[in-house]
């Protein structure tokens, strides 16, 4: 579950600070805990009590129908209602605030609404539900909730959310008061008529070379692709990445789960390239397939998008070790060649001193080239 954190000043001790004024510092710490996209309504429970546990989900009138988020289709102007089961799952009556913000997806691509110190600019304000739900131990509270589209709305998806939470205070050894807000909910996805303006913007691409620790290994690479919604309905693109005619063997091992994206979203998304072996360069084509998703959970492709992605994958350590190969032969050549060389200069100067020596004694010495004898 998704949660976040925000500080705040008791008013009843007003805004004197420990450091400041030598008094007791105060903060509240609201935990929420948000019902994830695509899961179920699960369980919560207080973060200072766990006996404290409810849940919340979608509902008609004669209890939960199954429903893990709630899908709308909507003109600008026109309202409806839906409804909200609250269970409480505890052995005490449990007195839940309930509350809509708006929603967005976070960077791992889960649903999340707005913290409860934060304002709602969009479809979070179009939902009116009761502030307050009391439910008996064990029990189940259906609550009716209605959702207003403005009638100058934008035309597309709007995400919120809609969740029971409980509060509660404790107090520390030195006197600290901290308290935690932890809430369940659902998200609420409005569809307003009008034009439908489905687009998906590759923002930025690039891609680099893990080359392998062993030089007789393939290495692999990584690509990684920056995507922007820019249209106004929700989009789930799968992105993939095809063989390269310049990789001996390179195939995908590790594709992405498909990216979604709520209007106006913005994520990051890596492809995994593996056996790719290090020949100077290799051309990777990345492919994008978006599809649209439609209120009642289905899709429409759109146009995909290709791109070729150019990856330098220099061989370094075995250009190193060709390099240390080509250097011990040549110092071997080279020192051949000067043992060679020391050799002949030793029997020159042998021959020298031997000239000399025989000199010294009076005998002849040759000197001219012998002659040719006749048989």
């Amino acid at each position: 579950m998704d949660r976040s954190a925000s500080l705040r000043t008791d008013p009843e001790r007003g805004r004197r600070t420990a450091a400041g004024w030598g008094g007791t510092m105060i903060a509240t710490l609201a935990a929420l805990v948000m019902q994830l996209a695509g899961a179920g309504a699960g369980a919560a429970f207080a973060a200072d009590d766990p006996t404290i546990t409810w849940a919340a989900s979608p509902a008609n009138e004669a209890g939960p129908d199954g429903r893990t988020w709630v899908e709308l289709e909507l003109d600008p102007g026109e309202s409806t209602i839906d409804h909200l089961a609250v269970r409480n799952l505890g052995a005490e009556e449990i007195t839940f605030t309930l509350a809509a913000a708006d929603g967005y997806l976070t960077s791992t691509g889960r649903f999340n609404m707005l913290p409860s110190d934060q304002d709602s600019t969009d479809a979070g304000t179009w939902i009116d539900v009761a502030e307050t739900v009391t439910v008996p131990p064990a029990g189940t509270e259906i609550v009716p909730f209605t959702v207003k589209v403005p009638a100058n709305a934008t035309p597309g998806d709007h995400a919120a959310g809609i969740a029971a939470s409980v509060y509660s205070v404790n107090a520390s050894e030195t006197g600290n008061r901290l308290g935690v807000e932890s809430r369940i909910g659902f998200r609420v996805m409005t569809r307003v008529s009008g034009e439908l303006r489905p687009a998906l913007n590759v923002a930025a691409i690039s891609a680099g070379y893990d080359l392998s620790w062993n030089p007789f290994a393939p290495g692999a690479i990584d690509v990684t692709t920056e995507l922007e919604n820019s249209g106004n309905v929700r989009l789930e693109v799968p992105v993939s990445t095809a063989e390269s005619g310049t990789q001996s063997g390179s195939e995908e091992s590790g594709a992405p789960d498909p990216v979604q994206l709520l209007p106006g979203d913005r994520r990051s998304t890596i492809v995994h390239v593996s056996e790719v072996w290090p020949l100077g360069f290799a051309i990777v084509p990345v492919e994008f397939r978006p599809m649209v998703v439609e209120p009642d959970g289905g899709v429409e492709l759109m146009a995909p998008i290709s791109q070729d992605i150019f990856v330098w994958t220099m061989p370094w350590p075995h250009l190193l070790i060709l390099l240390a190969g080509a250097l011990i032969v040549c110092a071997l050549l080279l020192g051949r060649r000067r043992q060679a060389r020391e050799v002949e200069r030793l029997v020159r100067d042998a021959q020298e001193r031997g000239r000399r020596e025989a000199l010294a004694n009076g005998a002849p010495v040759e000197t001219g080239v012998p002659a040719e004898t006749s048989a």
